[in-house]
């Protein structure tokens, strides 16, 4: 029961006494203990210490030696949680260690890898401060207090070894802020490119709405007008009333072939298309489905050979233009002129209304496609009622760029 509520030995072995422990880690422990690590380090330092006292007049390694050289070996198990309390905790292991005056080996790589786990982790003047203190109370030691500290005939040290022992201490602090430097722009890379996902996505999931948009609601439409004439001729005109849906089933096997042509490519991302996207050389097509919803379009201008993109979105923009003329004009005529000069393109479709139904003034989903997709070209959209009457969309589409590409 103690050790489910986090009092137990083997808990507080594995994650720190409970005050230790920071609010934000989970279970009161935060990431997994660095064991291997840890026991390699150990070993490093114990076998290393034990080789390198060969032949040094100093005190014997013996059992509070070793037990200090463990201390602070073990210490290393809460580096990456408690970066600050066990820099400064390895540091003074060893600052006792060496005045008590055990042999010199690897005993500094137990600060050196503090140190370079605090700096990361972003305490650096922490870092600095308990590298420092050691630098400093090694240098007294040596300097000062050699006499009257162990052993016995202890000579003094020199003060190039300890310029010696600051330059390691500067080159440790200096592969540490390297690390913690390429450790943030990392981390800035990995968000930037997260960002840049996401930011695909956004646009991916906006062009595949677009389109749907653009395609269900020119055939939706012609479907709503040909099934209220469907319904009205049914028993005084069964012939037409066939026409109607004739053309419904038309409409609709278009709309769902365009439809199953944008989910293919979110079944298959990056896979190229099964048949071309619609472009402007499908405007004739596009005047005989208007025709057969009851309204007639007027071309005026030639049809130019524009880029796949710029085709594509000229299409759309005509197209949901002759949607809105059917949706919400009571007007059965329009009028599309073309004028391509000058590196752009221009588009005009007018109607000359009334307007009748919802308001089409460009808060609805279609009006605010076209725009988005003349800005995908870095182009303008026009569009509201004319002074005389009536509605015109007016688009401008760069083309010069894209052609000398």
């Amino acid at each position: 029961m103690e050790e489910e509520h986090g009092g137990g030995p083997s808990h507080w072995w594995r994650y720190g006494p409970p005050w230790w422990n920071r609010p934000d880690d989970p279970e009161a422990g935060g990431a997994p203990l660095p064991w291997r690590s840890t026991l390699l380090v150990t070993a490093f330092v114990l076998i290393g210490t034990h080789f390198a006292a060969q032949g040094q007049h100093r005190v014997r390694l013996d059992g509070y030696g070793i037990a200090l050289l463990l201390a602070a070996s073990v210490l290393l198990l809460w580096r990456q949680r408690h970066p600050v309390p066990v820099v400064f905790g390895t540091a003074a292991a060893a600052l006792v260690y060496l005045a008590l005056g055990y042999p010199y080996g690897p005993v500094f790589l137990t600060v050196a890898v503090a140190c370079f786990s605090a700096v990361v982790a972003g305490r650096r003047r922490a870092a600095w401060a308990a590298i420092g203190l050691l630098w400093a109370g090694h240098a007294l030691v040596a300097l000062r207090l050699y006499r009257s500290l162990p052993p016995a005939g202890d000579e003094r040290g020199s003060v190039t070894q300890e310029i010696v022992i600051g330059t390691w201490v500067l080159a440790i602090v200096a592969l540490s802020e390297l690390a913690r430097v390429r450790r943030e722009q990392w981390a800035r890379e990995r968000a930037d490119r997260a960002q840049a996902a996401a930011r695909r996505a956004d646009e991916e999931r906006l062009r595949i709405a677009r389109e749907l948009h653009d395609v269900l609601a020119h055939s939706i439409s012609v479907i709503n007008v040909q099934a209220g004439v469907g319904l009205a001729l049914l028993d005084s005109d069964p012939e037409q009333a066939r026409t109607a849906l004739t053309t419904i089933k038309a409409a609709s096997k278009e709309a769902l072939g365009e439809v199953r042509q944008v989910l293919d490519t979110l079944r298959a991302p990056g896979a190229a298309p099964r048949t071309p996207a619609p472009g402007l050389d499908r405007l004739p097509e596009l005047v005989e489905q208007a025709a057969t919803a009851g309204l007639t379009v007027e071309v005026e201008g030639e049809l130019p050979r524009l880029p796949p993109g710029a085709d594509l979105a000229a299409f759309r923009i005509v197209q949901e233009a002759l949607t809105n003329v059917v949706r919400h004009s009571g007007s059965r005529q329009a009028r599309v002129r073309l004028v391509h000069e000058d590196g752009a393109l221009r588009l005009r479709i007018d109607d000359d209304g009334p307007a009748t139904g919802t308001d089409a003034g460009g808060s609805g989903n279609g009006l605010a496609g076209m725009r988005e997709r003349a800005a995908a070209l870095s182009g303008s959209i026009e569009a509201g009622p004319r002074p005389d009457g009536g509605f015109r969309v007016l688009a401008v589409l760069p083309t010069r760029l894209r052609e000398d590409q």
